[in-house]
């Protein structure tokens, strides 16, 4: 029987020495002195007949900045190591395309396979932003790899949060999508540490209403339990686990949704318990998403004939800067500049259809002698992808900026 490998100190790649190279390999992938000029004349760029608006907070949040120095830094730390990344470091494909280039080979984040069993000591396993689920951190210290842990502070905060719930024998109700990576790793700690702790994942205000009228009413736990498969753990029993209940969420939810399903919650237990007693709420949207929808919200005070979303069509906050935009002007979800055809014709992804799409619109400009469009993006989007947005816009109006 061969013994397991020993376990390794996580490593820590900041030195002084080494960030100073990775810094200036991050400005010229990712930065633009062009977004920082708009940015400092108020987020307002005019030429001709056309303006451009940028939010006020967009792009890339701290959490983001920190994985991605941290993986640089561990390519130029471990030269000749291999490096693996669980999943993606964060959800834009222009990033992970360059970690790729520098020969960082992705794991599969849905489940542990058996690559997982080929890590050597000597390689290197980098964890995504997201966090990974604690089954994955503990094959990854039974393989004795090194480990560059980059999850968000914010979502260590949720962590902490749902470990106690789960000391004090409450079940969290995750906000979250499902089969996102960040939910999946919540979730693994929502168990707690004797793993005796139970969670339900829901989405949608129709999931929350579905649980609030089980709260109150009791009701066919079979269906309940049909309705949410995959979104609980083995043992979960609605009659049981219902009882006392803590709400957390992934980080990167609309925040206005976010508290109406910890409200309606919150009514039901109340209701059925003439007592808040069994009710734990605590605010685990992240810092950076509230600072994005707030900025759009700000930005559509604005009238716009249009707003272009950059972002990764994966990426949670940036999908949900495009459903607050939707609601009140033509709204494109778009990877990068290349999706922009014409003004007229755009490729964008569709959030109802999950899909990409090309949609014309000739018809938002007609009779207009000053045309305005906005321009946000997600917290996973790099600035000289909003550059270039921000150029191909102008040049597609006859414009050039120097």
């Amino acid at each position: 029987m061969t013994a397991p490998a020993k376990k390794r100190p996580r490593v820590n790649v900041r030195r002084p020495d080494v960030m100073e190279l990775v810094s200036a390999e991050v400005a010229v992938h990712y930065q633009s002195s062009l977004v920082e000029k708009i940015k400092d004349q108020g987020g307002k760029i005019s030429r001709g007949k056309t303006t451009l608006l940028l939010a006020q907070d967009f792009g890339f949040c701290y959490g983001v900045e920190r994985a991605i120095d941290l993986a640089y830094a561990s390519r130029k730390v471990f030269p000749e190591n291999r490096i693996f990344l669980i999943g993606e470091i964060i959800h834009n494909p222009d990033v992970n395309t360059h970690l790729r280039e520098m020969g960082i080979v992705s794991l599969p984040w849905k489940k542990i396979d058996a690559t997982y069993d080929d890590l050597q000591p000597e390689d290197v396993v980098i964890v995504p932003a997201f966090g990974a689920p604690t089954s994955f951190m503990e094959k990854i210290e039974e393989r004795g790899c090194y480990t560059v842990d980059t999850t968000c502070g914010d979502v260590m905060k949720v962590w902490r949060r749902v470990r106690g719930y789960a000391k004090d024998g409450i079940t969290s109700i995750i906000h979250g999508k499902e089969n996102h990576e960040e939910t999946r790793a919540t979730a693994s700690r929502a168990l707690g540490e004797d793993r005796q702790g139970h969670y339900l994942i829901i989405l949608t205000l129709d999931d929350t209403d579905y649980v609030c009228d089980f709260i109150r009413n009791g009701g066919d736990k079979d269906a309940l339990l049909k309705r949410f498969k995959g979104s609980y753990e083995v043992g979960f029993d609605p009659d049981i686990h219902l009882t006392r209940i803590g709400v957390a969420n992934q980080t990167t939810m609309l925040k206005s949704e976010t508290q109406e399903i910890q409200n309606r919650l919150a009514k039901a237990i109340s209701e059925r318990d003439d007592s808040s007693e069994n009710f734990s709420v605590f605010d685990t949207i992240c810092g950076a998403t509230q600072e994005r929808q707030d900025a759009l919200f700000e930005m559509l005070k604005t009238n716009m004939d249009m707003l272009l979303v950059v972002g990764g069509y994966n990426s949670s906050n940036t999908a949900h800067l495009v459903e607050i935009g939707e609601k009140e002007l033509p709204t494109f979800f778009i990877r990068d500049a290349s999706q922009i055809k014409s003004l007229e014709q755009i490729v964008h992804y569709d959030l109802h259809h999950e899909r990409e799409t090309t949609s014309d619109y000739a018809g938002v400009f007609s009779g207009k002698e000053h045309v305005i469009i906005g321009l946000t993006a997600g917290a996973s989007c790099p600035n000289n992808l909003i550059e270039n947005t921000v150029r191909k816009v102008f040049s597609l109006r006859g414009e050039t900026l120097e």
